[in-house]
């Protein structure tokens, strides 16, 4: 008889089957086989919290079909993912099919290639109960937040609502921006700039100070004119003249929180999205001459840690490709921040065949996962490359009373910069290309040139910084940080607007509320004590019913509490305006949530009910037929496109975003394809590329 091996997705089955060869029979559970009740609490609060499992409705089938293999195999083996989740379902799987979850039928793959399932099947051990206790901890938490609060929501708020014990968290972080964006004050400043000149080449520094080095940074339009005057008729010379050297060394391979910042940054990916193509690259694809084969790492990793293997795979690669000197000479290792040994039981996330190119996997793969693979093996590459080797240069110039700064550097090596850098969320300090200058060198002044600025506020977040807040601040774990994103946007408390998340009305009402009643809940402090405790139930260093029973004894008092604060009182979530004036009436229109999200209603009612589709104006004209307005809409599965308002009479729409660029050679909207702007009238033809930001 076959051993059955259980999986959670059908094709990491098909993958590791494929290894595993006749004598084992590779089957999936499809994800979890086991919950909590979604029509009641399902948590026996009164004797110790003891949660009430129950099998999910829609696998009723699955589970027979698993009892039944189980029954004829010679031996089942749990294989599903090597995390808290992974464990869960192992536990659960081994407690319906009635195996001993102290006996050794627990695998895990940190990689899904020939080698990393041999060492897997070579290694069974009994379920982690630590792990599984972990889980089931943060489940029953999480639980214990939603249904206790959601109702209090409903009648506090508006009904529907839910709240989260991480969520709010997050929520408040995005509310909290929002509040430092509106009250900041912006305050003028002016720089000062010089153009300098040695012969054919020039240079441009900046005023930094005067002649005893107090900074200078000039308030006012009045200031920087008063120092252009001081500056008339003065020479130019360098003063202070300081060259060095510097190495620019790599970022380490990616842990699942910076790989999701980088995919949101360098290619524009969701949280959701990225974990969606991580998961697919780990749990296998077809590779011509390869056959199927998992290209990543086990992708859900705090750890830093590569093995010498990888690293002896990828210098190999390099001394081939780029020349023995692009090797870092001796071994780097980066320490992991906060990681429990459970959590660095994994890699970071690396190839899993290092010399396996992007180049030769793009013949086999497209789309997510072919960018995803091509960004995770060049990183992982980089660092094991030489670091980039500079000559830097830094210069003071003397000009009267006045001194101007400027400084500059020179690749001398490129090392690891020649495959991958990593992008940045701020604009890196401009550091301007110099010439060769000596000390008391003469400089011909070009021009001066005074320019007005003001202070900025604090970015709004978008996934990528909120997941690096979240992450710094101990809120979740890298594995949370997807979905939590996800549940607060499809909430309604937060919105999407040019990538940047931003707080609705609801949110920030909601967000209000919590603070004011359940101040503990979104406190940044606690929650980061909260995912200390789960991380020490993991370790075996903490009760899971204590914990649990901590909690939720302050919690309880808070809600009790809250009731009473609140008795009689409802909080009304303003109405966002809208400039749409109402068909019926005339009044304006304001933007109400509904079953089916947004859409406009009369502000009059209930003496008017005149209600309209909440359509969102690009600015853009069609370019079919010069009238109508280019609205944004969506598909059925939620994706953005746009489309002439005067649809049905006219068809046009296209998935590409209008601009407010107009074409420089018919006048009509253009549109942005990637990194070029177009232009869609008929017999037009004009494209160019996107203007680069200053």
């Amino acid at each position: 008889m076959a051993k059955l091996v259980i999986v959670e997705s059908p094709a990491k089955a098909k993958t590791i089957g494929k290894y595993l060869g006749k004598d084992y029979e590779v089957t999936a559970s499809m994800g979890h086989i086991r919950d909590l009740p979604k029509s009641q609490l399902g948590i026996d609060v009164e004797h110790d919290y003891a949660p009430q499992y129950i099998n999910i409705k829609d696998k009723s089938k699955l589970i027979k079909e698993l009892k039944a293999k189980a029954k004829q195999a010679d031996g089942v083996l749990l294989a599903t993912d090597p995390d808290r989740e992974g464990e869960a379902i192992s536990w659960h799987l081994a407690n319906i099919l009635g195996l001993d979850p102290h006996e050794p039928n627990r695998v895990t793959f940190d990689e899904i290639t020939k080698k990393g399932v041999q060492k897997g099947m070579a290694n069974p051990r009994a379920i982690d109960e630590d792990l599984f206790n972990a889980q089931q901890a943060r489940r029953i938490l999480d639980r214990l937040v939603g249904y206790k609060l959601s109702p209090f929501l409903w009648r506090k708020v508006r009904r529907g609502l839910s709240a989260g014990r991480v969520q709010s968290v997050a929520v408040r972080l995005i509310d909290d921006r929002e509040k430092e964006i509106e009250n900041f004050k912006p305050e003028e400043y002016w720089n000062v700039d010089a153009t300098l000149g040695t012969g054919h080449k020039s240079f441009t520094a900046r005023l930094a100070s005067d002649s005893t080095g107090k900074k200078l940074l000039p308030k006012n339009e009045a200031e920087a004119r008063a120092i252009e005057k001081g500056l008339e008729g003065a020479e130019y010379t360098v003063g202070e003249l300081k060259k060095g050297k510097r190495a620019k060394q790599p970022t380490p391979a990616f842990i699942t929180s910076t790989l999701q910042q980088e995919a949101s940054r360098r290619l524009g990916f969701t949280a959701t999205r990225t974990m969606r193509a991580a998961q697919t690259l780990y749990e296998g694809v077809d590779i011509a001459g390869h056959g199927t084969m998992g290209l990543i790492t086990y992708m859900r990793t705090d750890s830093l840690r590569i093995s010498d293997e990888a690293v002896t795979a990828a210098k190999e690669y390099i001394a081939d490709a780029y020349g023995e000197q692009y090797i870092c000479p001796y071994k780097r290792t980066w320490k992991t921040k906060s990681a429990t040994a459970a959590q660095d039981a994994h890699e970071a996330i690396r190839p899993s065949v290092p010399g396996l190119t992007p180049d030769e996997v793009d013949k086999s793969i497209s789309g997510d996962t072919a960018k995803l693979y091509r960004m995770i093996w060049s990183r992982f590459m980089a660092s094991q490359m030489a670091d980039c080797q500079q000559d830097t240069v830094s210069v003071t110039v003397y000009a009267g009373d006045y001194r101007f700064k400027a400084s500059g550097y020179t690749v001398t090596f490129d090392g690891f910069t020649v495959l991958y850098e990593e992008a940045t969320d701020e604009k890196e300090k401009k550091e301007t290309s110099l010439p060769p200058l000596e000390q008391g060198q003469l400089l011909k002044l070009k021009e001066l040139k005074s320019e007005q600025k003001f202070t900025q506020p604090p970015a709004r977040y978008t996934e990528a910084t909120l997941i690096k807040a979240l992450e710094e601040n101990g809120i979740g774990r890298p594995s949370t940080y997807a979905p939590i994103i996800t549940t607060i946007i499809d909430r309604g408390y937060v919105e999407r607007e040019q990538k940047k998340l931003k707080p609705t009305l609801l949110g920030r009402a909601v967000d209000g509320l919590m603070l004011e009643q359940f101040p503990h809940i979104v406190d940044v402090d606690f929650s980061a004590e909260m995912e200390k405790n789960l991380d020490k139930i993991e370790s075996g260093k903490a009760d899971w019913h204590k914990t649990v029973d901590d909690f939720y004894q302050g919690f309880a008092a808070s809600l009790e509490q809250a009731e009473k604060n609140m008795e009689g009182k409802k909080v009304k979530v303003p109405d966002e305006p809208s400039s749409e004036v109402c068909d019926l009436c005339g009044r304006p229109m304001v933007i109400k949530v509904g079953k089916y999200g947004k859409f406009l209603a009369c502000s009059g009612f209930p003496e008017c009910r005149g209600t309209k589709r909440l359509v969102k104006d690009t600015g853009g004209v069609c370019p079919k037929c010069g009238k109508g307005r280019m609205l944004e809409r969506k598909s059925a599965k939620g994706r953005i496109y746009y489309g002439c308002e005067r649809y049905p009479d006219c068809d046009f729409m296209t998935w590409d975003t209008p601009v407010p660029t107009k074409c420089e050679k018919c006048g009509s909207t253009l549109f942005r394809k990637g990194s070029k702007l177009y232009c869609a009238k008929e017999g037009c033809g004009f494209e160019m590329p996107v203007p680069k930001k200053d």
